[in-house]
């Protein structure tokens, strides 16, 4: 469907934006209840039909959990599904085991059982939960929402502070989600599943409502499998204030295109001096307007943008640092001949017929050994290349990380972030504190990519 087809059909399906505050009920012990379970929605608007989801409470996106930071968060998950499934709390320095990870850090959730999910959050930002059981097939259905920790003094009011749920579906000739392609392996191994609709807190084209003169908090989460957005705030009037959760101390302008990968946030700053429409634009070649911020009310009295302070995070001690490689490989034009799968060596024929496409460091999926082992509190650099023909975004659980370097130049900004992305060829260094303790996992967020073998473990000790 081409830009011209898109707005033709959508304009007339355009809507005010209802932002996702659902009320959470809570048990007489103080747990919200959260569940998963079958549901409908209309992706495409009213022309379309209403597609079969999964979702949490029966919401799209799933409903808002937002904690003060250093508050305890206590969720009692239910499985009504007819499949297990875990919750993943992405970008959170969490428990180890309270991190979601079926196989890993808890067993999978079972069709019909609860499990309580209980921790505290130590840094306030723009995080969200999700699937992290089959997560390629279960996320794309719906089964993701957001988490906001805010500071103890939140300088943007509720109304004034927005959530942004951006998703990708693949929908059918008739606008219903294209179920039957899930799990298709030239999906996997090439740049996963994209989709070829784009909804806004599972709404198409929709307006959102901003006030004239006032600062606003826009909060990005991509919640996409696969997509990567291209986005420039720079042509509506926003700057960024944080990624992945973590604050900068000013607020930033940004010449051009920032991309906003699978599973990454961004914080921005917008405050709009004249009413209408303001498009909310993705960059593909030429922009292509997929939202509008709708700017009413009188002009305020001038207000002063507050910035809320950055987290407190632990730094890299470069000095002392130990470093791994993380080489990626694989994928549809990868040129790689093998790797290893438990424990084996195995031709690329052989790995394609078990569904693995891609390896870290040789290894196709996860090994009995993990990826590196740390004491805590030990500085670690990973140097990762991309020797495959496609884009990643490789996400990093329980730990923040500092982007330090892009094909071996230092960058002016090294940005604290859970997920980087990396692109064909690049070489990216990151460098963490491992003060976490606990088997944490490291993928890529392309969700097939990981389901096919782009996923390894480390170890805190």
């Amino acid at each position: 469907m081409n830009r011209r087809q898109f707005l033709k059909s959508a304009s007339s399906a355009a809507a005010l934006l209802s932002l996702p505050r659902f009320a959470i009920a809570a048990t007489d012990d103080g747990f919200l209840q959260l569940e998963a379970v079958k549901g409908q929605g209309r992706l495409y608007g009213e022309d379309g039909g209403l597609s079969d989801l999964w979702l949490y409470n029966g919401k799209l996106p799933g409903p808002e959990i937002r904690v003060k930071r250093g508050e305890r968060v206590k969720v009692r998950f239910k499985n009504s599904l007819d499949e297990p499934t875990s919750v993943h709390w992405h970008g959170i320095r969490i428990d180890n085991a309270m991190d979601g990870v079926s196989g890993l850090t808890q067993p999978a959730v079972q069709p019909g059982e609860t499990f309580d999910y209980h921790f505290v959050a130590p840094d306030a930002g723009t995080y969200w939960y999700h699937a992290h059981h089959m997560s390629w097939n279960q996320v794309p259905r719906g089964l993701a929402g957001p988490l906001i920790i805010e500071e103890e003094d939140n300088p943007f009011s509720p109304d004034a502070d927005i959530i942004l749920s951006l998703s990708d579906w693949r929908l059918d000739d008739n606008g219903l989600l294209d179920t039957a392609s899930f799990g298709a392996r030239h999906d996997f191994s090439h740049a996963g599943r994209l989709g070829n609709w784009l909804t806004i807190n599972g709404t198409s084209l929709p307006d959102i409502p901003v006030t004239k003169g006032r600062w606003h908090r826009i909060r990005l989460i991509n919640t996409s499998a696969s997509r990567v957005l291209d986005l420039a705030p720079s042509r509506f009037g926003a700057k960024v204030i944080a990624l992945d959760g973590q604050g900068f101390d000013t607020a930033r302008d940004i010449d051009g295109v920032i991309q906003l990968a699978p599973a990454q946030r961004m914080d921005l700053v917008m405050k709009p001096d004249s009413a209408g429409p303001i498009p909310f634009e993705m960059m593909t070649g030429q922009p292509f307007t997929f939202a509008n911020f709708v700017v009413s009310g009188e002009k305020a009295e001038p207000e002063e943008l507050r910035v809320p302070a950055p987290n407190s995070l632990p730094e890299p001690d470069l000095a002392n640092a130990r470093s791994f490689p993380l080489v990626m490989a694989g994928g549809a034009m990868g040129r790689m001949q093998s790797a290893t799968m438990n424990g084996q060596e195995m031709s690329m024929r052989e790995l394609v017929q078990a569904g693995n496409f891609w390896a870290f460091n040789g290894q196709a999926g996860m090994g009995d050994k993990p990826l590196f082992s740390a004491k805590r509190g030990a500085t670690i650099v990973l140097e990762s290349t991309n020797n495959t023909a496609f884009p990643h975004a490789i996400h990093l659980h329980g730990h923040h990380f500092r982007v330090l370097e892009r094909n071996g130049e230092k960058l002016a900004h090294p940005d604290w972030r859970d997920t980087f992305t990396t692109q064909r060829g690049e070489t990216v260094k990151i460098a963490l504190v491992a003060d976490n303790p606990g088997k944490w996992l490291v993928h890529c967020h392309m969700l097939g990519h990981a389901a096919s073998g782009m996923m390894d473990w480390f170890e805190v000790a």
